[in-house]
């Protein structure tokens, strides 16, 4: 009997979300997103980006659908069913959470993932130009998880690893390598699952317009067990991630896959906090890579002061020439609809640029933000320039 009534009583609240879906939505334009967990209903989206939301909860006094920095009520039905709308959202990948009487909880329709500093619900919102992040009827590459011991940080951690379909069949050929980090509150994960950057790079190799290339996503977060502070202090905990990328990973990587490992072969990049740790590393260990790409961010991020470009070069690049010289390709990108403080720090930094007189490439993603769908953009473009 209770077996039967839990039946009867889903069956219940199947037909009474479609029923509001039918009437709530007469033209029908809202459709399941294509990141709900299988065979889930909501959330929903529709074609001016407005996000649906249903969450069971009789109980619950008060719930709202918290995405793009705003919260929408939701209203309860009869059978203790909440459901709501909010605005249109911008094309892309967004981060959200439903909240309930004052507690943010992940929604139960929705893959998680990580992001924003925990694992939770994200939404797609289909963009004019996803075809060059679909899934498409091209070779596939594999990621592939990469465990190793980590002697700076005494901790074991990970990277996640994209080989290109032609890898296996071709067993004497070498590659170059592209590393790739997220941003802020992200881990390695971020970049082969909101950023689909494996998609991203099938759909360019097939087309022709990028390089075969390994690329390397690594944790951004790599902290030394010897904590920074002064006796009777609150110690502060010091980041090693520019010497585990250097000193660990990148050994580890050439050991073990079929890299080519001369700096004209290697790339890195990053978005935000990775597009910071980029330019650090370049800063301190400009004998590793040859390509350089930012993604919303800069070294001078998130200040937005000028910077004396003597001073932030640490002496190392007097003039332009010499970084001329010394790397193929220096890339930055922005959304055009980026908040501050990024516009002013990146243009501050590209005023140093080009009072040094260093060559650059610039790359502004129309119509979105601090956001996935720049930062697919970027590496598309980025990408397509390695290693020609």
């Amino acid at each position: 009997m209770k077996t039967r009534s839990f039946a009867s009583v889903c069956c219940l609240l199947l037909f009474g979300q479609l029923c509001f879906a039918q009437q709530g939505d007469p033209a029908g334009s809202f459709k399941p997103a294509s990141t709900n967990q299988p065979g889930k209903l909501f959330p929903q989206v529709d074609a001016t980006g407005r996000v649906r939301a249903s969450l069971n909860a009789p109980q619950a006094q008060k719930v709202q659908l918290d995405i793009g920095g705003k919260k929408y009520d939701m209203t309860k039905d009869e059978k203790g069913v909440w459901t709501g709308e909010s605005l249109p959202q911008d094309e892309g990948f967004h981060y959200y959470q439903l909240n309930v009487d004052g507690v943010s909880i992940p929604d139960p329709g929705s893959r998680y993932v990580y992001g924003a500093g925990r694992w939770g619900s994200g939404i797609e919102i289909p963009a004019a130009d996803q075809d060059f992040y679909a899934l498409k009827d091209v070779p596939h590459g594999l990621i592939s998880e990469q465990l190793y011991f980590s002697k700076l940080t005494n901790a074991w951690r990970r990277c996640f690893v994209y080989t290109p379909a032609e890898y296996t069949s071709n067993p004497t050929k070498r590659y170059p390598v592209l590393y790739l980090q997220h941003g802020s509150f992200e881990d390695e994960t971020g970049w082969a699952v909101q950023g689909r950057a494996n998609l991203i790079l099938d759909n360019l190799i097939a087309e022709g317009k990028a390089v075969p290339m390994i690329i390397v996503m690594d944790n951004g977060y790599a902290n030394s067990p010897k904590a920074n502070g002064a006796a009777g202090s609150k110690a502060q905990p010091v980041s090693v991630f520019e010497e585990v990328i250097t000193g660990e990973v990148i050994p580890m990587i050439d050991a073990t896959f079929r890299t080519k490992t001369s700096r004209l072969d290697r790339a890195i990049a990053g978005l935000s906090m990775g597009a910071n740790q980029t330019m650090r590393i370049i800063l301190n260990r400009q004998d590793k890579f040859s390509y350089i790409g930012a993604f919303s961010g800069t070294p001078n991020y998130p200040s937005s002061d000028a910077l004396d470009p003597a001073v932030f070069l640490e002496g190392k690049f007097r003039d332009g020439g010499a970084i001329n010289k010394s790397f193929k390709l220096i890339w930055l990108g922005l959304g055009t609809k980026e908040p501050d403080p990024f516009p002013g720090s990146i243009g501050a930094f590209r005023t140093m640029l080009d009072k040094q007189g260093i060559r650059y490439t610039w790359y502004e993603s129309k119509g979105t933000a601090h956001e996935w769908l720049t930062w697919r953009r970027s590496l598309r473009e980025y990408a397509s320039l390695l290693f020609k």
